[in-house]
């Protein structure tokens, strides 16, 4: 009777050991983030190359204002000499 409950408890020992391997494998595997938080970074990442992009972008544009602004500058100043 004894062995018999000796040899039930090392069993249970056992399957515990492995379902928590198991579970540290899986956390380990997947660096302890989920499906969504992995999506959630992906989309972090993608709207932060988007917005420096987008400064980019509204850079060379404020440039662009800023030289046709000059320009306007230049040829009002022209007119009123002309006149």
């Amino acid at each position: 009777m004894f062995v018999r409950s000796r040899l039930t408890s090392v069993a249970l020992a056992s399957i515990l050991v492995a379902g928590l391997s198991a579970c540290q494998k899986q956390e380990n595997a997947a660096d302890g983030k989920g499906p969504a938080e992995r999506a959630g970074q992906q989309i972090d990442q993608a709207a932060k190359r988007a917005g420096e992009e987008l400064n980019k972008v509204a850079e060379k544009a404020g440039k662009g204002l800023q030289e046709a602004g000059a320009k306007l500058e230049d040829k009002a100043q022209e007119a009123q000499k002309k006149e």
